[in-house]
């Protein structure tokens, strides 16, 4: 397996795991001004990965079919905002803006917040694989810089995203040893969502600007339905905003610049 691919899909899994060893050199509790700047910086990763990396790209690939160009994307879009909508429904788990509600269907609260950040890695994971397949379906407009800018961009959001996680489940009263452990495991999907999606992407090139579309839509609906209402909960503060702006530039200048 080429070498950029291995690293695509192992660095943001680096990302969870550096986040999650958090427990070791914070208190038992992250504040709630930290919550909201951690929430806020990975919303605008998110928000810029979204754009830069996947949807300008499906709309340049398809820029064929004319003024029809945005149809194909707008459609992978929303199927991918219903996707992940689907698994919120179905999936047993426990929002982030809301930790103090009661476990749903029998499920520890531990149990729950790990469903809660698996959720979050799987449009990650997808998104870095669909950049990847296009790459190496030989897209002139995707480069193999621009997999690996989307991979670092991934990885620095998963940082703060795997310390929210890991952090309530020690507040919860887990040992700082296996909180490290769940909240490391809990990004294992991220690479196998990666690998999995390359695949199935590489058989159906055709359909690469969907997928990309849908993997946009994906990212977007978690930060909606997660890291927004996290970033504005509790006492009126505008550090979410501020880090949402600064997520958001780093992004973007990082798939700019270097993609």
């Amino acid at each position: 397996m080429n070498l950029n691919v291995i690293l695509c899909i192992i660095i943001p899994f680096i990302g969870t795991v550096l986040g999650a060893s958090m427990v070791y050199f914070l208190k038992n509790q992250i504040s709630e001004q930290v919550q909201k700047v951690l929430s806020g910086f990975a919303a605008g990763v998110m928000v810029a990965a979204s754009i830069w990396s996947l949807l300008i790209p499906a709309l340049a690939q398809n820029e064929s079919r004319g003024a029809w160009a945005c149809v194909p994307v707008a459609i992978g879009f929303l199927v991918g905002i219903g996707f992940l909508l689907l698994l919120d429904v179905v999936t047993p788990h426990m929002h982030m803006d809301n930790q103090e509600e009661g476990p749903r269907r029998g499920l520890k609260r531990t149990t729950q917040l790990i469903f809660a950040v698996t959720l979050h890695n799987i449009p990650e994971g997808m998104a870095v694989g669909v950049v990847c397949a296009s790459w190496l379906s030989g897209r002139n407009d995707v480069s193999a810089s621009a997999a690996l800018v989307l991979a670092i961009g991934i990885a620095i959001q998963n940082f703060p995203e795997g310390a929210i996680v890991s952090m309530p489940l020690r507040a919860q009263g887990v040992n700082k040893n296996k909180t490290f452990l769940y909240g490391a495991l809990s990004g294992i999907v991220e690479p196998l969502a990666t690998a999995l999606t390359l695949l199935a992407a590489q058989a159906v090139t055709t359909v690469l600007p969907v997928l990309q579309a849908f993997a946009a839509g994906a990212m977007i609906y978690v930060v909606i339905e997660e890291l927004v209402p996290e970033m504005a909960k509790g006492k009126h503060s505008n550090a979410g905003t501020i880090a949402f702006s600064l997520g958001f530039v780093l992004m973007m200048i990082l798939d700019v610049a270097l993609g």
